[in-house]
């Protein structure tokens, strides 16, 4: 099946791999900070690289697809983690192709 990405496929995004997340929830609720706080990870790729590194992980050669870019999709996303950094002391530790790997994995035990 081949990969849909819209756009030209350099906007960018952040992925954070829910073991991470979960960690960090869990310490903002231990904590004694009462204000919002963003969970993530700051490091950006591009869709583009995305699909080329899932097509890696995963031996895959299927084509990708370019298509119209929607209006109200932004350019890049990218969550300033500094008060998670500094309130909790929390930072994520998987990376994107780890994640990936495990997703993969998963999926694959799976079906």
């Amino acid at each position: 099946e081949s990969f849909t990405v819209y756009g030209d496929g350099k906007q960018t995004r952040s992925f954070c791999y829910v073991s991470d997340l979960v960690k960090g929830i869990l310490k903002l609720m231990k904590s004694d900070c009462h204000e919002p706080v963003n969970l993530g990870n700051p490091v950006e790729k591009t869709i583009l690289a995305l699909a080329e590194k899932i097509k890696q992980i995963t031996g895959s050669d299927s084509e990708v697809i370019l298509k119209k870019l929607p209006l109200d999709d932004p350019k890049l996303r990218r969550p300033d983690i500094s008060k998670a950094k500094e309130k909790l002391g929390w930072i994520p530790e998987v990376s994107l192709d780890d994640g990936l790997k495990r997703t993969v994995e998963w999926f694959e035990n799976k079906l």
